[in-house]
């Protein structure tokens, strides 16, 4: 069984609808309501940084499953992508604390510490991809 939805962000309802639509589907899955927190923490951060740097993109959403040593296990895969102007410094970035916004600086590195696996491919000019997973434990 695959699920997937694409979300379009270019403004705040963006956000609002990717946050909704992580929501609903890691419900779904089946996680629990802390792991869904922590998966629409980190689509909210995801697509606020769409929304920030590139102005357009869209947050993907879809229902995987990977063999593990009891059976399959299911898990939700986040994907960001623009084509805004891209990530220069990707190691800067990742930092704890740094922040090109306002914003407390939880950003990326958060995102990191919510998902399980973590993914950025950032082209200067081009745009970036950024793939997240959460595995039901």
């Amino acid at each position: 069984m695959e699920t997937q939805s694409c979300v379009e962000v270019k403004n705040e309802w963006g956000i609002v609808a990717a946050r909704q639509a992580g929501r609903t589907l890691s419900k779904e899955i089946g996680f629990g309501s802390v792991d869904q927190a922590r998966i629409t923490t980190a689509i909210s951060e995801l697509a606020r940084n769409i929304y920030l740097y590139a102005q357009r993109g869209e947050i993907c959403l879809e229902l995987i499953e990977a063999p593990s040593k009891t059976g399959m296990i299911k898990g939700i895969q986040v994907i960001a992508k623009d084509q805004g102007p891209g990530i220069s410094d990707i190691r800067q970035v990742m930092v704890d604390g740094f922040t090109t916004s306002s914003g407390m600086g939880a950003g990326l590195p958060g995102v990191k510490r919510l998902m399980d696996e973590f993914s950025i491919d950032s082209e200067v000019g081009e745009g970036t991809v950024i793939t997240t997973t959460k595995w039901l434990r």
